[in-house]
């Protein structure tokens, strides 16, 4: 008979989640999972093939989190949607910095750029709200996207503190120079 483990994977993973949330994602190692949990590394491994397999799971879990971040922003009304998941990217660099740097300023090389699926809502978005094709749609988006990642990954790494009311102005002023510069690319 197969032994019974006393923690389920969505426990491990959420415990994992919130050491990597403290510890960073180097912190998350097999001993301090289990000393998080209470427990030796025998049921970790009871339900995981290995490290990399909760190191995946992880992954998951934060990917998630930050498409909740996104999601609640853009439907809380406070913002223009299309502002709102910048403000949501950039509160969950605030808010949730571990797990933004583990997501969003970790080694990329050999992975190909892949568009999240956040860019199904929001390409639409700007094509709709600028009247742009949607090559010149991605092209905003990619210039505006590099400038809240620079913006969050500040944030993340406190170099700046910024309150939100200062990050939406910023937005706001970056939004229109460049809505007036493709828009007027377009027109011409």
């Amino acid at each position: 008979m197969p032994p019974k483990f006393k923690f389920t994977r969505d426990e491990i993973t959420r415990a994992a989640l919130d050491l990597t949330r403290r510890a960073g994602p180097d912190g998350l190692t097999a001993r301090a999972l289990a000393e998080e949990l209470g427990c030796s590394v025998k049921p970790i491994f009871g339900l995981f093939k290995n490290m990399e397999e909760v190191q995946g799971a992880v992954l998951s879990a934060a990917r998630e989190l930050y498409l909740s971040y996104l999601a609640e922003d853009m439907a809380a009304g406070r913002y223009p949607p299309y502002k709102a998941s910048g403000m949501g990217y950039i509160r969950f660099a605030r808010e949730e910095g571990e797990l933004f740097k583990l997501l969003f300023m970790c080694d990329r090389k050999g992975e190909p750029p892949e568009p999240g699926k956040e860019m199904d809502v929001i390409i639409p978005l700007i094509m709709k709200n600028t009247g742009l094709s949607r090559e010149g749609a991605e092209r905003l988006h990619l210039e505006l996207w590099i400038f809240v990642h620079g913006i969050a990954s500040m944030i993340a790494t406190s170099y700046l503190d910024w309150e939100m009311e200062t990050v939406s102005g910023v937005l706001t002023d970056a939004y229109m120079g460049l809505k007036a510069r493709f828009c007027g690319e377009a027109g011409e």
